[in-house]
């Protein structure tokens, strides 16, 4: 197995970010296998979705009205409603595990890896990327 650690910076606000081309980069030159794809903290997720048609923008709405920013989280420190970063990956797991032939993703047309980050209490985020060989 390789694998590699990256940095993101998602910054101060709730963000989507296509991390597909990182992705891209760690495999080139493998084979076929397996990618697998997590996230170390606790208050973000993975999403394979399409981008830049407004879908990650409706997640993002969506996250926000399935779980809003108010004082109704158990969990209290941080930004206000920061409790609900915490139920983020029970609902948008830390970790996706994707396909890869001859060194490509075998995503669909317009499916993208995203890093969700709703937190912006951390403006950085670690990803690591693991090669399995098929």
């Amino acid at each position: 197995m390789q694998s590699e650690v990256i940095t993101i910076r998602t910054g101060s606000r709730p963000v989507v970010r296509d991390i597909t081309r990182e992705a891209e980069q760690f495999l080139s030159g493998r084979g076929d296998g397996l990618l697998h794809v997590f996230v170390p903290h606790a208050t973000a997720g993975l999403a394979i979705i399409e981008t830049g048609a407004g879908s990650d923008d409706d997640l993002l709405t969506a996250l926000d009205e399935l779980l809003p920013t108010d004082d109704r989280w158990r969990h209290r420190h941080g930004s206000p409603g920061h409790g609900r970063d915490h139920v983020l990956p029970a609902f948008l797991p830390p970790y996706a595990t994707l396909p890869v032939l001859a060194g490509r993703l075998a995503l669909g047309t317009w499916q993208s890896i995203c890093l969700v980050d709703p937190n912006g209490d951390n403006p950085t985020r670690q990803v690591r990327f693991s090669f399995l060989p098929g």
